[in-house]
């Protein structure tokens, strides 16, 4: 196991304490935070903003961590005879000894991601997003320094907020700047346009794009991103990734991350890093965390949609609506079959509601998993964790309430590291303007029907920016780097094999049964190449991570 007594500190903190602002500025963030975490260890990190990891070991044997908001920067910990250990990996913590942790696989097929505390390992935790630790005595205490709250501003004009708004985002922006050559992703999306669009006019050099393509029909949006392109005047990069791409990386990504990690798009982010890279750049910018602030993911809409069945009169919908649309008969015709399952949907309460679409759950894990495996998990475990989180950020409006949800679920534990995981993979940093604190800040005082205006996504962040993104790019659907992969793995001989490969590996440490894996390789994908691909590609991750980091382990 690594030494990890030495203190250290990552990101950029943000010290609102003129002195220790100072101290940070002449001495180093590492003796501003001593100074802070003497002072009042509980509330230090909530005094900062920024991205930041921090762990301190005191002279007087107490041991103190923390993490940003969103866990951009992140830290792992176990105690190992009686002394806290921390690292910023999780399979730096690990040794030879380390049991993987079964209830965390079961997570990973669940949120395809194992979100904090929880790691792969048993005993080894990952501190979450917003929180702090203190050892102290053989005592640890873990717990929120910063809950996300929502005061929607009242009477504000339109016009001062889209001019607040626009030089918010100007200035996030060009905070990320480091004086390195000004470069970014580039989907052709909303986010990533924007960002580009802000870096070209905070920069005295040509803003360098990249953007992934992919050679499949319904998944390739270059288009969008050559139209940003050419309307910030940036020095474009394109490069198409092929399913030859695929089979050669997918070992050495998965490896790269320090636990199990099923998010797709991060074969894309890596060969978009990847290219910039070979061009000299050492930062890019990314645009991730425009939707989860703004309201721009179709989800929203869609529970917006089911939360107008609450303000139904009770009469009609448990005198009339529920009775008529729970017959076999109303399941027998398209129209009442889709007005049945809105109400099936509206009557279980959010995050509940969530399991329903949730791929495992949906095929049943008794059909997925072993009976071993499932002898040694609780099935109920992620949707605990969801309620916990849920009721978190109470007093505000459902829409708000589903934002810090996904600030915690969506952003934290799975878009970030994904971004995180694969530029660092190609040794590029990356950088969040959409994460800035006072866009954080403007977000949570933004009425909630600026978010979301009736059914229209991202109302205000889309007309704040009329004429300043192309209108197409304002109107288009979002995609982003969505990877085709299971259209390729029905027609590419090499990446099909090491799909199968994987999945029947896995069967053969207990983990998923084997008549599944026959299934869903010879019938399931083929049908629905789209939606079982995701099941294919979080297996066959799961093992390629487990063949490189614990190729021993059996349930």
């Amino acid at each position: 196991m690594p030494a990890t007594n030495s203190s250290l500190t990552l990101g950029s903190p943000l010290f609102s304490d003129t002195r220790l602002a100072g101290l940070a500025n002449t001495q180093g963030p590492l003796a501003a935070w001593q100074e802070a975490v003497t002072k009042d260890a509980a509330s230090a990190a909530a005094r900062v903003t920024g991205d930041f990891a921090v762990g301190l070991h005191e002279p007087g044997g107490r041991t103190f961590m923390a993490v940003d908001r969103f866990a951009i920067h992140t830290l792992c910990y176990r105690v190992v005879d009686g002394q806290l250990r921390y690292a910023g990996r999780a399979d730096e913590l690990a040794d030879a000894d380390t049991p993987i942790d079964p209830q965390a696989i079961f997570d990973y097929l669940y949120f395809h991601v194992i979100p904090s505390p929880r790691t792969i390992y048993k005993g080894i935790y990952r501190l979450p997003p917003g929180h702090y630790a203190l050892f102290e005595n053989g005592q640890l205490t873990v717990a929120p320094y910063w809950v996300p709250t929502f005061e929607e501003q009242q009477g504000a004009s339109f016009g001062a907020l889209k001019d607040e708004f626009r030089q918010l985002l100007r200035d996030a922006v060009a905070t990320q700047l480091d004086g390195s050559k000004p470069a970014c992703f580039l989907s052709g999306g909303t986010d990533s346009s924007t960002v580009a669009g802000m870096a070209a006019q905070a920069s005295d050099e040509t803003v360098a794009s990249y953007s992934i393509g992919f050679d499949a029909q319904g998944y390739d949006e270059m288009e969008f991103a050559r139209l940003a392109a050419k309307h910030f005047k940036t020095e474009h990069h394109e490069y198409y990734v092929t399913p030859d791409d695929l089979v050669r990386s997918i070992p050495a990504v998965a490896a790269h991350f320090d636990q199990p990690f099923g998010n797709s798009s991060a074969l894309p982010a890596y060969y978009c890093a990847k290219m910039a890279r070979e061009d000299g750049v050492s930062k890019l910018l990314a645009g991730d965390g425009g939707d989860e602030l703004f309201g721009g993911n179709s989800r929203y809409a869609k529970q917006r949609m089911f939360g107008w069945y609450d303000h139904m009169p009770s009469f009609l919908k448990r005198g009339l609506m529920e009775p008529m649309l729970g017959t076999g008969a109303a399941r027998a015709f398209a129209l009442t079959r889709k007005a049945g399952s809105y109400v099936e949907q509206a009557r279980v309460p959010m995050p509940d509601r969530l399991k329903m679409y949730n791929l495992i759950m949906r095929l049943d894990p008794s059909e997925v998993l072993t009976p071993g495996m499932l002898a040694q998990i609780d099935v109920a475990a992620p949707l605990e964790l969801q309620r916990d989180v849920w009721q978190m950020s109470r007093n505000c409006s459902a829409l708000n309430q589903e934002l810090a949800f996904d600030w915690r679920f969506t952003l934290a534990e799975s878009d970030l590291p994904k971004v995180t995981g694969a530029t660092g993979f190609a040794g590029v940093k990356v950088g969040f303007p959409m994460l800035d604190d006072r866009l954080l800040a403007f977000s949570q005082r933004l009425p909630t029907d600026y978010k979301l205006k009736g059914l229209h996504l991202r109302w205000f962040f889309k007309e704040a920016l009329r004429g300043f993104l192309p209108s197409e790019i304002i109107t288009k659907k979002k995609q982003g780097f969505g990877l085709p992969f299971g259209v390729w793995a029905n027609t590419h001989p090499a990446l099909n094999t090491l799909a199968s490969d994987s999945l029947h590996s896995l069967a053969q440490r207990g983990v998923v049964r084997n008549d599944f894996v026959q299934t869903l390789l010879t019938q399931r994908l083929p049908e629905h190449p789209g939606y079982f691909g995701e099941m294919v590609w979080i297996l066959m991750m799961l093992e390629q991570w487990l063949l490189d980091h614990a190729p021993k382990f059996k349930v």
